[in-house]
């Protein structure tokens, strides 16, 4: 098989010759997180001895022509290509008919030339006269015209051959996002999850294999490699996760139809009877620079046990029904997340909880910031909650923490306390932070 980046010239002309399926016997479609998309398409060709060349129709016209990769048969030298896309118009029509019959009202003429608003016709007596361009009357749309965006290729074939045509190209202005519905039913729920193809590239994509790509490809290097890892992946869940060379690759194990100009929503995920857990976090200012009181909202935080299949990077719109009907929660934007991870969501504050902090006293000196802060939780609901409230504080080996309170930190700049409140209940702690200046 033969590689060929093509070089896009202007062609003058088509010599339809070779004849190529119109409907791919198989496609894939690669969409990257930069409005880019890579096409892999595979095609019937067959070719006689004397075709000199290949009309490969459609293409998106958003193509980017430098990024074309074809492959043909040994048998076949490939010696040029052109993309071509002929968009009609009278001049473009006239152009084309040059020397060929055309007609005015039911009378036939040949047309010689023609230029600005007037043409020059000839009538079967050999005679001359001028006419109007826009009263000219085709019969058809000539062969050398090609009206939709094509890659013309000039050929040499040593016998006639039946093959396949593979070819890779990039296009523009298509892109995708994922979504997320996620229903509550006591500490249960199910998710479902969709992905987004927004589709402007000016072609459609049908019975195609979809891949997305989570991650900054290089707009100046063609991602090829995207599409041989993709298109190795065992496709045994809704979507097979890859990670490699700091991408991630996501494909949907069924074939899909992309219309252009369209949006199109595939569903991709559903998982019922997922454990959840309702959490409650409050993060409070540092203490080394609190001078008064301060009030904390309390988030609230919908955690998701650890599912068996990856979720790429989208918002998860979180649902509760109320009596006879649901009620919208909140919304959270998830990372990539990799299969076997809890996840947990914010979904906005809590209405029954609140946080209030400040200062009992300062006792800074010129190597020591030294504060003692009184922190107050209050529960408004009628159930019994914990909640965790989190305070920046660096640890290293000048730090000091005292307080009766239990605690821990997390990723060593917060310090966590859970704090259990019982229904319609207050509870007060304080703390002395003492920490060496910088």
């Amino acid at each position: 098989m033969k590689h060929l980046s093509a070089l896009f010239l202007l062609s003058s002309s088509i010599l339809f010759a070779s004849t190529l399926s119109e409907k791919p016997t198989s496609s894939s479609l690669i969409v990257y997180n930069n409005g880019v998309a890579l096409v892999h398409e595979q095609r019937d060709l067959s070719l006689q001895r004397d075709d000199k060349e290949i009309v490969y129709s459609p293409v998106a016209n958003t193509i980017i022509t430098d990024s074309v990769s074809i492959s043909l048969p040994k048998e076949v030298t490939l010696y040029s290509g052109q993309y071509r896309y002929d968009q009609l118009s009278l001049r473009k029509l006239l152009d084309a008919h040059i020397g060929k019959k055309v007609r005015i009202s039911r009378e036939e003429f040949t047309l010689l030339s023609h230029e600005a608003d007037t043409a020059l016709l000839k009538d079967k007596k050999d005679q001359i006269t001028s006419v109007q361009s826009k009263d000219i009357i085709f019969g058809a749309i000539p062969t050398s015209l090609l009206t939709k965006p094509s890659l013309v290729y000039n050929i040499e074939t040593r016998k006639a051959i039946d093959a396949k045509m593979e070819i890779d190209y990039l296009i523009r202005n298509i892109s995708w996002k994922s979504d997320y519905i996620l229903n509550l039913d006591g500490d249960k729920a199910t998710l479902v999850g969709w992905i987004s193809i927004d589709n402007r590239s000016g072609k459609s994509y049908n019975n195609t294999q979809l891949h997305v790509l989570a991650g900054d490809v290089n707009s100046v290097q063609t991602p090829k490699i995207a599409n041989r890892y993709a298109q190795e992946m065992a496709l045994s869940q809704r979507v097979e996760h890859l990670s490699h060379e700091g991408y991630h690759f996501y494909s949907i194990d069924f074939k899909v139809d992309i219309s252009d100009q369209e949006k199109t929503q595939i569903k991709f995920l559903s998982k019922n009877d997922i454990s959840i857990k309702r959490l409650y976090k409050a993060q409070t200012s540092s203490p080394l620079t609190l001078n008064s009181q301060v009030k904390h909202s309390v988030e609230q935080i919908i955690e998701m046990q650890k599912l068996d299949v990856p979720l790429p990077k989208g918002v998860v719109r979180t649902y509760s029904p109320l009596k006879k009907q649901k009620v919208f929660l909140g919304e959270a934007l998830i990372s990539h997340t990799p299969k076997d991870t809890s996840v947990e969501l914010a979904i906005g504050n809590s209405f029954d909880l609140a946080l209030r902090e400040e200062i009992i006293s300062r006792s800074d000196t010129k190597e020591h910031y030294d504060a003692t802060i009184n922190y107050t939780l209050k529960n408004s609901s009628d159930e019994k909650k914990t909640v965790e409230v989190l305070v920046p504080f660096n640890k290293n080996s000048t730090s000091i923490i005292k307080t009766k309170e239990k605690f821990s930190y997390k990723n060593g700049n917060l310090v966590s306390f859970k704090v259990v409140l019982d229904a319609n209940a207050q509870k007060s702690f304080s703390v002395n932070f003492v920490s060496k200046k910088i």
